[in-house]
């Protein structure tokens, strides 16, 4: 005989068609800031996760999947980050993986909002291990775009760690902003940013690709399934000639030693080659025409989470 049990469940749409739960969580704390709703849970599979706008953006269990290879494989390409700029990135697990970089002198985080960046110091410390009170670490609280379109200095990475690309956030996909993301790049310098996911954000990967494209004369795509985001995730490097795919496994093993990178739970050589492999179906959707986002633009496949049906979830125990 069968019992119905009442779980604490929170959900995430990916789509109109799938999406992602998470069972038996607790909420830690809960923030509405001007301009978002930002929520910390604990969960028995990932720990603490953060929530923001009803999208799961992080946990303490499988931060890594996302922050090494958008930190560590354009890194490992460069020949030796000295200046870092974080776009976004408010619960610090970008800026953790710069600062173990050997050489890194500053690593400056543009977020537009501090509530993020509050909870995180309170909530998340296994993932921002101490970041913030770096020496090296400053903080620029405000819009990126105008911090990026103002600033004298220049940097040797970017990592554009941004929320999805709907709504005002879209502005910060488009071929203006990777042209003023640059023009703030030392000659040879690199970022990285995601696409979104071609299982499910195809046109939204292969646009903000093409405006990628439009500015830099290096490309390269990589996939890396993130457990916390349900799906095939898509990421990318560009620069004006710093190019990834050129080291070989050996290469990328010996500069991680060389330099004394440690505390890396993915990134190796095997799995550098691995990310920036291809399968057909991506190969393919790549090769399609696409046109790149100006400012002004939207993209037509991806939602605000609040615009989504509801979610139901029933579970019999």
């Amino acid at each position: 005989m069968s019992t119905t049990a009442i779980q604490r469940l929170v959900a995430e749409r990916l789509n109109a068609d799938f999406g992602i739960y998470l069972s038996d969580v607790r909420q830690l704390a809960e923030r509405q800031s001007p301009w978002q709703h930002i929520e910390v849970f604990e969960n028995p599979q990932f720990g603490r996760v953060m929530r923001i706008d009803s999208a799961f953006m992080t946990s303490e269990r499988d931060e890594f999947f996302y922050h090494e290879p958008m930190v560590h494989l354009p890194a490992i390409a460069h020949p030796g980050v000295r200046r870092a700029l974080v776009v976004g990135g408010g619960d610090g697990g970008a800026a953790e993986e710069l600062l173990k970089l050997p050489g890194i002198e500053q690593v400056v985080m543009a977020e537009l909002d501090g509530e993020v960046v509050a909870m995180a110091r309170e909530w998340l410390a296994s993932i921002h291990k101490g970041a913030f009170d770096d020496p090296r670490f400053a903080l620029r609280l405000g819009d990126a775009r105008e911090f990026i379109a103002s600033t004298p200095e220049r940097f040797d990475q970017i990592v554009l760690d941004l929320t999805d690309p709907f709504g005002p956030a879209v502005e910060l996909y488009t071929v203006e902003f990777y042209a003023a993301c640059r023009r703030i790049l030392n000659p040879g310098g690199v970022l990285s940013l995601h696409l979104g996911s071609p299982i499910h954000l195809q046109e939204s990967m292969r646009r903000i690709g093409a405006s990628v494209r439009a500015v830099f004369p290096v490309f390269r795509p990589y996939l890396q399934y993130v457990p916390l985001y349900g799906t095939l995730w898509a990421m990318a490097m560009a620069s004006d000639s710093t190019d990834p795919a050129l080291l070989t496994p050996a290469e990328v093993d010996a500069r991680i030693a060389a330099r004394g990178i440690t505390d890396l739970q993915l990134y190796n050589g095997a799995t550098h080659h691995a990310l920036l492999a291809q399968p057909n179906f991506v190969r393919a959707l790549f090769a399609q025409a696409a046109e790149p986002l100006r400012s002004g633009d939207q993209l037509a496949d991806v939602r605000d989470p609040a615009e989504l049906p509801p979610v139901q979830v029933t579970i019999q125990l």
